[in-house]
């Protein structure tokens, strides 16, 4: 009876975490999913590459200060409690995407819109540097002692749920509007729809008591007096946070990072396929691979999680460049027939003011794979000459979105899931692993870091890094452009993996509670 009754505790405690957890990683990802359309709202339009690639720095950025919230509310966490900590980031992260969702496009306020966007999404970051170490804590601190990895991978999943959700949420609000309306105002929905998620979250968190383990330390004065100081300052505590950071989460983040959001900025913008398949896809893909954290989770308590972890790192490292070259070559136009009869041009005249006008051509094409494309190319005009950017370039835009057929949409499908698989292996053991390392007094600290500068610095700036190793490639005139981002992921694993190899001993767990 009471083996039945614990359980039913710590599913409440895993509800109760989990929800709020998953609402904070939606608020963080919608951000993200929405990068394309928001390059047009909050930056200039002149330079639609510069655009984007400001707007994956701006979502880079809330990961990078993650790192610095994990350090002011892990002190908090391990100063005044768990429970208290993470309602206060929850209300941070819940109220800046909600304001977010309100400021005004580029073209309303100017500069102001960037620069209000980059606040925010720092809160954001700060909000979740501390949320994940709070949630991760309190479950492990309420599990059974060789159950830890079962039951912390319940809240390894929310990230991907929060991503997954995050994506149908703007498939629904894309379906209920037109597309010029979802452009216009649409797009702010999602950033809305949170506030309502946040405030029940809200409501479930205020009745949750404190961890057993933090209350009994309170209660017998053991809790530390300088949480910092103990994590950092002691040289034993730091050589498990450092090991923390370059054996396991610097390799975990940007596996993490590669087969969930690299892949969809991959599929859109490297592929060109429409972003409403594209979040269709991954959707599925998140939603097949997800019990997967649980399984690997459960496995790390009967085998160890250094052995899970390496695994996926491995995998990964060899696998990369092999899929990823499989889904170019799968949506690859100059691998398929054109019906030419079928290609249709619309030109057309957009007067922007007195003096400038844009000239659109507008092609549709169809293939014999049941592949359709539209093309459209912008030539901007000045004057009745053709304008030129600042290397001297005519300014010609050409947009390209593919409409793919169901076998290559079921073959992505595939190629992402087992890119899911490698993050449900490195991901869904880590936090019972980063838990165990460090005593209750100092944990909320001590493994926060860790976590947060692996997968907020390292994973974080994958998006942007990548990109951008894609993109001159692609000017160098490199034919296989679209695999130069991996060598990222592919150098920070490989680094990653021989250091935990060499230095995690394959049973770490201090098991300090």
């Amino acid at each position: 009876m009471s083996d039945k009754k614990s359980s039913k505790g710590i599913w409440k405690v895993i509800s109760a975490s989990s929800m709020g957890t998953m609402i904070e990683w939606y608020d963080f990802y919608i951000f993200g999913s929405l990068a394309v359309v928001l390059s047009t709202k909050f930056f200039p339009s002149d330079n639609p590459t510069a655009a984007f690639l400001s707007t994956l720095a701006t979502f880079a950025a809330g990961f990078v200060v993650r790192p610095f919230g994990a350090l002011f509310f892990g002190r908090l966490g391990d100063l005044i409690g768990r429970k208290y900590t993470f309602m206060v980031t929850l209300m941070l992260m819940g109220g800046a995407t909600f304001v977010i969702g309100c400021i005004p496009s580029f073209e309303t306020i100017g500069y102001a819109a960037p620069v209000l966007v980059l606040i925010l999404r720092l809160l954001q970051g700060l909000a979740l540097g501390g949320e994940y170490g709070g949630a991760a804590t309190y479950v492990a601190e309420h599990a059974p002692k060789n159950e830890k990895g079962y039951w912390t991978s319940w809240i390894q999943t929310t990230a991907t749920v929060g991503l997954f959700i995050s994506l149908m949420v703007i498939l629904l609000t894309k379906g209920l509007m037109s597309k010029e309306a979802f452009d216009e105002w649409g797009w702010r929905v999602p950033f809305w729809v949170s506030i309502v998620m946040v405030y029940v979250s809200f409501l479930i968190r205020k009745n949750m008591h404190e961890s057993p383990a933090f209350a009994k330390a309170k209660s017998e004065g053991k809790t530390s007096t300088n949480p910092l100081k103990e994590s950092f300052g002691n040289k034993f505590n730091l050589k498990f946070v450092l090991l923390a950071l370059f054996g396991a989460t610097m390799g975990q983040g940007v596996v993490w990072y590669t087969g969930q959001f690299y892949a969809m900025n991959f599929l859109k913008t490297v592929q060109s396929i429409d972003s409403s398949q594209v979040d269709t896809l991954l959707g599925i893909a998140l939603l097949l691979g997800t019990p997967f954290f649980v399984f690997f989770g459960w496995l790390s308590d009967k085998v160890g999680r250094k052995v899970i972890m390496m695994s996926g790192m491995l995998i990964a490292i060899l696998a990369y460049r092999p899929i990823y070259r499989a889904m170019y070559a799968s949506t690859d136009l100059t691998l398929k027939t054109e019906i030419v009869e079928k290609t249709k041009v619309v030109p057309s005249l957009k007067e922007i003011d007195a003096t400038k006008m844009d000239s659109i051509y507008t092609t549709t094409k169809a293939y014999t794979d049941g592949t359709t494309v539209e093309e459209i190319k912008t030539i901007h005009f000045e004057s009745g000459k053709v304008m030129v950017d600042d290397k001297g370039k005519d300014r010609v835009e050409t947009k390209v979105t593919k409409m793919i057929n169901n076998s290559d949409r079921w073959f992505l499908v595939l190629m992402v899931f087992i890119q899911v698989i490698f993050v449900t292996m490195v991901y869904g053991p880590i936090a019972a692993f980063l838990v165990e390392m460090f005593p209750v007094k100092i944990r909320y600290t001590s493994m926060s870091l860790p976590y947060h500068v692996g997968n907020g610095i390292f994973g974080g700036l994958l998006p942007a890094i990548s990109t951008y190793f894609v993109t001159t490639s692609k000017e160098a005139g490199d034919v296989e452009f679209y695999l130069e981002g991996l060598w990222y992921p592919i150098g920070i694993a490989a680094i990653c993996f021989v250091i935990g190899m060499i230095y995690i001993d394959r049973k770490i767990n201090t098991l300090h509670d």
